[in-house]
């Protein structure tokens, strides 16, 4: 059988998907693997083949975040095929997937986030806000909702506002109706509470689509408005190679640097394992080796 027939086959067992984790399917088989192997047979799949895609996908500069992201599916249609005995061994042993690179993670200083917060107009403040205060995603701070402060230092974050379907959904890797409880510093929920005395909400969202008050605030937006921040280089002080997402490094960071646990740093910020949390911050936690035997050393000298 041919990669693109198993493949067939194995979309239709993945009912467990929503709609927009099928539309992101469909997208790297799309641009990524059916381009690769969709012709290969089956059967000649091992490491040397998984490792090649990895390489093309280097060599032609593909994002990291996306050779992941391809690389995890391929992960899970070979082991299903491994799982049905279709190979002796599995194709991806001793294949290394592809790394997130720490120096990537480009963390602004407190001084700097002050800049960038003020930069953009309310709406960005406010995303800057609970990204760099709370540790939101960008589309779980476009879909803010003043409803579920559940504390006046907690806020309950419910859903995002999804890319793909331009909707709200549920959370990355969590099903319908779950959530997350994440520390709200009194200056992000001032600027919640702030923006929803200035202009109302809707439903309790305080962010929505300027010309259409029924739909979500669009990515869009909020992405054209970080390009113009960036571009004001002149008057703000932005890192060399931040991008928004460095809001959400600063809250890690921040957490880190203060010695808040890891463990409560993965779940405030809905990683689906603190091994994520780990290879992307480990860079960022405080200590050494020779700091913890000094420490150490402490009771044992008493």
């Amino acid at each position: 059988m041919q990669f693109g027939d198993y493949v067939k086959e194995w979309q239709a067992g993945q009912r467990h998907l929503g709609p927009a984790s099928l539309k992101h399917l469909e997208s790297l088989l799309e641009h990524h693997l059916h381009p690769a192997f969709r012709s290969r047979r089956m059967g000649t799949f091992d490491h040397k083949v998984v490792e090649a895609f990895i390489q093309t996908m280097e060599r032609n500069g593909v994002g990291l975040a996306a050779q992941a992201n391809a690389y995890d599916k391929l992960k899970s249609i070979l082991l299903d095929a491994h799982r049905l005995g279709l190979y002796d061994e599995s194709p991806l042993d001793g294949v290394k997937p592809p790394q997130y690179d720490p120096n990537r993670a480009v963390v602004p200083s407190p001084t700097q986030v002050q800049e960038i917060r003020t930069a953009g107009d309310d709406a960005f403040l406010v995303v800057s806000d609970l990204m760099s205060g709370s540790g939101l995603r960008n589309g779980e701070a476009l879909a803010v909702n003043i409803n579920n402060i559940v504390a006046d230092d907690v806020y309950r974050v419910t859903e995002q506002v999804n890319m793909t379907t331009k909707d709200y959904a549920p959370l990355k890797h969590r099903k319908e109706g779950d959530y997350r409880d994440v520390p709200l510093p009194s200056r992000t929920r001032l600027s919640i509470e702030w923006y929803a005395d200035k202009y109302g909400t809707v439903d309790g969202y305080l962010l929505r689509h300027p010309r259409d008050l029924g739909k979500p605030y669009p990515y869009h937006l909020l992405q054209n408005q970080w390009q113009r921040v960036v571009k004001q280089s002149d008057d703000v002080d932005i890192p060399e190679g931040m991008v928004l997402y460095g809001l959400r490094h600063f809250f890690a960071s921040n957490c880190l640097s203060h010695n808040i646990p890891i463990t409560d740093v993965a779940e405030w910020m809905g990683h689906k394992s603190i091994d994520i949390t780990f290879k992307i911050y480990r860079h960022l936690m405080p200590g050494s080796i020779a700091h913890a035997a000094q420490i150490l050393g402490l009771d044992l000298a008493a």
